[in-house]
């Protein structure tokens, strides 16, 4: 596995992990919410509702890993999964530590940082 087959796997569960701070971002960067409606509707979805999202990516990168699996590595049956499980766990693994870093960069530092430069929260 190389790392743009990795960025395949975990870009879209980390994004949607992250809606619950970068939906008022969007909002205000298109011009549809105010910043401090922005910062309101960000204080409950990441208050109330962020482990929602969270557990919505998960669901994601689980989906991610089956078609991975199904479709680049030609993985469809048990037994062809028990041959090869080193392979599937070694995945898993990689791709769950990638995608909890992913989200953790990609929330902490790059949504957090564009709210500040849009003034939705300091």
């Amino acid at each position: 596995m190389n790392i743009k087959e990795l960025l395949t796997i975990v870009r879209l569960p980390v994004i949607v992990a992250s809606l619950c701070c970068l939906s008022p971002v969007i909002l205000v960067t298109l011009g549809l919410a105010s910043a401090s409606f922005a910062a309101s509707l960000a204080n409950i979805f990441y208050g109330t509702y962020k482990w929602y999202f969270r557990s919505t990516g998960l669901v994601l990168l689980t989906i991610s890993l089956i078609a991975y699996f199904r479709r680049k590595k030609g993985i469809c049956t048990i037994d062809e999964a028990v041959r090869r499980k080193n392979e599937i766990i070694n995945t898993i693994a990689l791709s769950l530590i990638a995608g909890i870093l992913g989200y953790i960069f990609f929330l902490y530092v790059v949504v957090h940082y564009a709210g500040v430069a849009l003034s939705i929260w300091e």
